[in-house]
Order: C-alpha cells, then structure tokens, then sequence
C-alpha cells in the first residue's frame, strides 16, 4: 500500500488501485458516539443506534506511514491510521470514539461478493449489510405472510441480511479484498457509486486489503488468511448422510432405505440425546450423551454399523439444560457464564432453561473439549455431529475474558469451532471425524471442517427456500471455506408450512452436486413428509445418492484441490471466467469445481430452465450430449431427475460426466 499526497488530502493505493481517497471537501473518515439498543429473543435481535455525534475527520496530516485526523486544522488529532504493509492500523486518540465509518473508493459498474454466508443476495451491490450472527428468521422476507406471522408470534421472521454467519470482509470485482479485524456489531454499506462505507462499532484493530491478479489469487490468500480445512473424510464418499431421530427404530428405517437402492454414507441422529417435547415441535434433550432408553444399547449398534461402511453421527451445542445430569458438575465448577449478581445465568430457550458454558474461561473449553465431546461423543464412536447455537450467546452475561459479551458475541461461533476442533484433534481424528456448523465468524474456517446452510423452510421461497443455500455456499466459499451443504428438503415448518414431494426431490438433486448429501426430518417430523414415506420419492432420492457416490473420483479431486489451494467445491461462475461480467451477477446456479455447472431448479412447477453458459468454452448438457457454445442463455428441459447439468468439453473427468445419466 502507498499513501500519495493530492491537493487537498492523500489517496492510497493498493498495487497502483485506489482504494482511499481524502480530502477536506470529501472525507474518507468519520468518527463520534453511538447509543446502542440490542434485544435478544432466542437468537433474534432488535438492534437500534442513537447516534450522539458523527463528525468528519475532515483535516489530516501525513507523516511518513502515519496519518493524523482532526476534525479541521487547529483542532487535536482524535484517529491515526498508519500503512503497514497491506494493512492500516488504527488507533482513537479521543477516548470517547466508540464508532468509525470508512468510505472506500468505488466504481459504479462495481460488483463486490462476500459478507461471510450471505443467503439472499451473492452479489451485495446496491444494498446495506449488517453483520451480527444471529438466527436467519423465518421466511426472511418482510412482505411475505409468513414472516409477519413469524414476527408477530416469536420476533423470528428475520430480514434478507440476517445470517448465522457474517464476516466483515468482501472481495470486488476490481480484485481486491476487504476484511475489518473486528468483533464489533458492523455495517457494509455498498449502496452508493462513488465509495463504500464501512460503519463498525468499536474501533477495528486493524483494516487488511488483499490484492490479487485473479479471482482465484484472491480467493487463496483469503483461505491462506482465515484457515483451510482439511480433505473430506473418506467414509463420506459412500453416499448420503440419513438425518433420522425416530430413537432406534431409525435404524430399521436406515435398512429399508438401503434396500431401496439408497447409498449411505453415515446415519444422524441429532436424538441421540433423547427428546422433549414443546409448542415448537419435538426438541433435543440438552445434556451431551447417549441416551439408553430412546437408543438401548447404541455403543454396540454404532460398532456394528461401522463394520457395515455406516457411520453414526449426532448432535451437541454449548448449552446445558437444567434439568440434566452435566449441567451441576459444570455449575460446581464455575464454568457457565454469569449474570450481572455473578450467579450462573440462565437462558430460556422455549419452554426450558439452560447455561451456557464459558469459552473464555480456558478450564471450561478443555472440560467441554475432553469430557463432553471427546470421552461422550468420540469415545462412544460418533464420527460426527451437528455443532449447533454458535450464534446465541447472549449479549447481557459476562464472561470469563471480562469482555463485553457485545464483543464477544460475533467471536462466539469461532471460540465454538475451537472446542469441537480442539476434541476431534485429542483423539487423532482430524479429517476423519465431521462435524457441521451453520454459525460462523472471521477465523471458523480454521477450525470447522464443513458449513451447513441453517435453518431453511420448507419451502420454495426466494429468500428462505432452496435456492438461498446456493448464495450461502457462493457467498461462504469465496472467504475460505471449501465445503457447504444443507438439510435435504429444509428444515422450518411453521403456520402450515409442509414439504412437499417435489421440494424433496428438487433438493435431492441440487444435494447430489455438493460436497455432502444430508438430508433432516426437519422441525415437525410427523407433520411433514419424510424421505421413506413416497415410493416416488424414495426411488428418486435413490438415484441422486448413486450420482453423487459415481462423482466421487471427481469430488476427491475437488477436495484435494480445496485443501491445497483453498478453492471451494462449489464456485460462482466468474471464478473461472473473470473476463465474462454476465456471470458477476449469477446467483442460482454454479460451477461443482471448473468442469460442472449446475443450475438446480429452484422454483415449484417448473419442467424447464433457462442457464447462462459462460464464454469462451463449449458446455455439454449432460442428459441429451447437447453441446452449446459459450456466452448464450439457453433453455433445457428439466423434468424431475434430469436437474440442469453441463459439463465442459474437453475437461480430464469427461467420459466420468457423460456417463452421469447412467448412474
């Protein structure tokens, strides 16, 4: 980075790109005192900022790599930036600063991607991003019936912005990188032509840039940046991962499937730890172990499913139920974050309360780490488990670290993934055992070796259905992490809201072309359609598990490929056709490494897809060999079965492609 001096101020460049620019009339830097509200409701949030002063910083002085910021000449210094390498450091000199907003230099043709896992909107141009981890809300969408209902009954309904997962760093298509070291509350604004503005609510530690002569450069140094997860585990390329909590007659249900023709790779029963039953549906009884009346004798099923290529795999996350065996042997102990009388709080999650372990607290994440997940979970045999709730910690406990839990409530799903990672590596088992997260912040691609795309109903819906797990993939992987699936047929059903055997199917097929094939009972099992209840369905979820086990040379590849180079398994179309800018904007369809492109279909009824096939290759349609040249939007027919799907001429896995439709 360089600082050049202009008339009237200084710009700064990365690699000869403007990325700042400053002058008294224009100020890139604003600063002042913010009155924050936040309100958690199980996960959810109302924030809302009184904003006491916001003065632009509109005088500087430069010196050397330092610049000094004062609201007009004569005045005291309040912000210094200083160039360090690729990064500006940042320093309040008013002690009173408790927010910043930077204006990054822009274009207005500009398209910029990232935001963490952002699952309505890949591309975030034109629009305003908090980035705060909380629960996505239901429906997602406030014109909708069902968001408002969400609202009105529980404060769920969410927004097209809210995520599980927000990370303050994007990429633009001028090809550099932004990310805001920073666990505070913080916006992305990127409705304006002419600069970006970047609100935080503390003062960052740092801003990093990262410039690259490609897409893919970019993509590998953020990946080299936050972490890179390790290859997928060789037992996952068996088929699929049967998400059934039916206590053991899951089990008999299993092999009813498999004699169906079903490929499985691992049974998941997030029951394991028994159930309780509440006005939400059928929950999880939180105390992290077996639980021998709901599943007599499971240590012994689990080894013999092993011997038959099955693993089992379950459920934990970093709360303990009251009411459960763990939860006094970790209150003795102090490990549960406290309340403001320095007593264990205690959190309602529905209809039961619960404390939450203390990560900051060293002595708590190895007690977790060791007896919980290491000697309850790896110990027993589990090969994995959904690590669930990263996102809820609440914002009014005090910890450990005597952190304001404002601040640490964005670091919390990382300190999670740590505790999982930390267990899975005590027992030799990294890149062998699994476990998923749909919480995420800057630094869990370090630890987590696969994402989840959440809690999405069942639904067709644009900005909580099926199609919103191909922007979270897109979005996710450009920052580092490599692998991304979802619960086959979603998940929330709420005021009516059921599956239906077309989603099932639909979503089997867009499965079948990602990393790991899951599927879930959802949130009302008995109200919705489960996989082994439709003849039709079964046979078709059948077919989809045997594409996605013939795909598994290639998917070794792309996973070897994710480990070395940090490319994720699924890309957006630019990543390997950056000169084509009508691929800048695609958000339903993507590249399954460079040689596939999948473009699921995501709306009910349909029998046909419209798909943009990049330039300057020829793209083979995998069910009729029709070969299309590059740069036209064509139309392919789309019945149930035959999900659009081209493969590129010429590429090394081709006569592995062609014969997909004989799988």
């Amino acid at each position: 980075m360089q600082i050049n001096l202009i008339p009237g101020g200084f710009s700064i460049s990365l690699n000869g790109l403007e990325i700042l620019r400053h002058t008294a009339a224009s100020p890139a830097l604003f600063v002042g005192h913010g009155e924050e509200r936040m309100d958690m409701y199980r996960g959810n949030f109302e924030i809302d900022d009184y904003v006491v002063e916001r003065t632009p910083l509109a005088h500087a002085v430069v010196t050397g790599e330092r610049i000094e910021f004062s609201a007009a000449e004569g005045l005291p210094a309040r912000f210094v930036m200083t160039v360090s390498g690729d990064h500006l450091a940042t320093e309040a000199l008013d002690p009173t600063i408790n927010r910043v907003w930077l204006r990054v230099a822009a274009e207005k043709d500009e398209h910029v991607w990232g935001g963490g896992e952002q699952m309505s909107y890949f591309d975030m141009r034109g629009r305003k991003f908090p980035l705060w981890t909380s629960e996505p809300g239901v429906g997602r969408d406030k014109s909708t019936e069902i968001t408002f209902k969400a609202d009105v009954t529980g404060k769920s309904g969410g927004d097209y912005y809210n995520t599980n997962y927000p990370q303050p760093t994007y990429i633009s298509s001028r090809k550099y990188a932004l990310h805001v070291e920073t666990t505070a509350y913080s916006v992305f604004d990127f409705r304006r032509d002419g600069f970006h503005e970047i609100e935080i609510w503390a003062v960052p530690e740092r801003l990093e840039f990262f410039s690259g002569s490609s897409f893919i450069d970019l993509v590998g140094q953020l990946s080299n940046r936050f972490g890179r997860q390790p290859t997928l585990p060789d037992w996952v390329y068996g088929g699929a991962i049967l998400g059934l909590k039916d206590g053991e007659n899951s089990f008999a249900r299993m092999e009813k499937m498999r004699e169906a023709g079903v490929k499985v790779s691992g049974l998941w029963c997030e029951d394991w730890v028994g159930l309780r039953h509440t006005s939400f549906g059928a929950r999880l009884f939180w105390d992290w172990q077996a639980n021998e009346a709901r599943y007599p004798s499971l240590r012994q099923k689990i080894a013999e499913l092993n011997d038959s290529g099955v693993r089992f795999l379950g459920y934990v996350n970093p709360y303990l139920c009251v009411d459960g065996p763990l939860f006094p042997v970790a209150d003795a102990k102090g490990y549960f974050a406290k309340d403001d009388q320095g007593k264990t709080a205690l959190v309602d999650f529905g209809e039961f309360d619960c404390g939450v372990v203390d990560f900051t607290n060293p002595d708590a994440a190895d007690w977790f780490a060791e007896e919980v997940i290491g000697k309850n979970m790896l110990d027993f045999g589990l090969s994995g488990w959904m690590a669930d709730f990263g996102e809820y910690l609440p914002i009014d406990v005090k910890l450990s670290n005597s952190v304001d839990a404002k601040l640490m409530h964005n670091a919390w799903p990382t300190l999670w993934a740590e505790v999982n990672a930390k267990a899975v590596a005590s027992r030799g088992k990294t890149g062998e055992a699994l476990f998923f997260m749909r919480a995420g912040f800057t630094g869990v691609q370090a630890h987590c070796p696969l994402l989840w795309g959440g809690d999405q109903s069942v639904d067709f819906t644009r900005h909580d259905g099926l199609v919103t797990v191909i922007c979270g993939a897109l979005s996710s992987g450009l920052l580092g992490n490599a692998y991304h699936h979802s619960d086959i047929g979603g998940y929330t059903s709420l005021f009516g809201n059921v599956r239906t055997p077309e989603l099932i199917m639909r979503w089997a097929e867009m499965a079948a072309f990602t990393p790991v094939m899951r599927s879930h009972e959802g949130n009302r099992p008995k109200d919705n359609l489960q996989i082994d209840q439709d003849a039709e369905v079964l046979a078709h979820f059948a077919r989809m598990t045997s594409i996605y086990v013939h795909l598994a040379p290639y998917l070794r590849e792309l996973s070897d490929e994710a480990a070395s180079t940090g490319l994720p398994v699924q890309r957006p179309l630019f990543l390997h056709h950056e000169n084509d800018r009508n691929t800048y904007a695609i958000q339903d369809a993507y590249l399954y490494g460079r040689d596939l492109l999948v473009a699921p279909v995501w709306q009910a009824g349909q029998a046909e897809r419209e798909v943009y096939l990049p330039q300057g290759e020829t793209w083979v349609h995998v069910w009729s060999g029709a070969a299309h040249t590059g740069g036209e939007t064509v139309t392919v027919p789309a019945p149930l079965g035959q999900p659009p799907v081209f493969y590129r001429q010429g590429a090394a896995r081709e006569t592995l492609f062609q014969s997909i439709k004989a799988a």
